[in-house]
């Protein structure tokens, strides 16, 4: 496949789950990918694992909270090669890290604002900078950001994950009607529980323990509750799969949209 050939593209947060998923799908459909991440050893494991499959991507340690660094990251990547088509960030938070799936009478303020400050911070950041080196190559590409069902379930226990993810979304539509004037489109990746992730693992494992029931019961709900026979919820390679074709010129009608990834969850308004 190579929808996205001759395409160059941006992540960032690499090495997370999500974000590793949808660099493999760029690369397998032809786009030039450069990875970034905080712990660039394994940054290089995704990098290597892409070339020796057929790719192309390079590999940069960048934190996508520092706006000098990912400036100088988008600046060089433009630099080398006159045109930035895609971003995509994949930045998350670990579930244990911010009382995620405890509730929320005992989460910390500290605690409630790391993922608005983390997530939505890291989106702002990278895609006003995105855009700014779009404008100037006259790429007019496409910056993908990432958001979750959490934005429109009615879920206790998340109150800081839920808020970010709907802050996102609205950050989305806001960047579309600013960045559309230059050709460039801002698009919302929403993806249900993968339990593949390690968030959701842990996130899941804190839920079940304060709503008393087992994991292997809320999985099934979370399972089940899908318009498909056959009910699953989607692999990281349909979400990246997915993300390519956002991206890519078939998916070129799609602008401000958030696109949910999930068979059609019945738990999201």
């Amino acid at each position: 496949m190579s929808t996205l050939q001759n395409k160059v593209a941006a992540v960032f947060a690499a090495n997370g789950a999500i974000a590793s998923a949808v660099a493999k799908s760029f690369a397998q459909h032809g786009a030039k990918v450069y990875l970034s991440g905080r712990n660039l050893k394994e940054v290089k494991k995704i990098a290597e694992e892409i070339n020796q499959a057929g790719g192309k991507a390079e590999a940069h340690q960048v934190d996508a909270l520092n706006e000098s660094q990912i400036d100088t990251y988008l600046k060089k990547i433009s630099d080398d090669n006159g045109k930035l088509h895609i971003v995509f960030n994949g930045i998350g938070v670990r579930a244990n890290d911010v009382s995620m799936g405890l509730p929320t009478a005992i989460t910390s303020l500290e605690h409630f604002l790391e993922p608005l400050t983390t997530i939505v911070g890291s989106q702002f950041l990278t895609s006003k900078i995105a855009a700014r080196y779009m404008v100037e190559t006259k790429s007019e590409g496409t910056i993908l950001t990432l958001t979750s069902s959490l934005s429109r379930l009615k879920l206790p226990f998340m109150a800081g994950i839920s808020s970010a993810s709907t802050a996102v979304e609205g950050l989305t539509r806001v960047l579309a009607a600013e960045f559309g004037n230059f050709g460039i489109k801002v698009i919302g990746l929403n993806s249900t529980a993968l339990f593949e992730s390690r968030s959701i693992q842990e996130s899941n494992a804190n839920l079940a323990k304060t709503m008393g029931i087992p994991g292997e019961a809320l999985k099934g709900m979370q399972t089940g509750a899908h318009l498909l026979a056959g009910k699953r919820t989607p692999t990281l390679t349909e979400v990246g799969d997915v993300a390519s074709f956002l991206v890519s010129d078939a998916g070129a009608a799609l602008n401000s949209h958030i696109i949910d990834v999930d068979f059609g969850s019945m738990m999201v308004i």
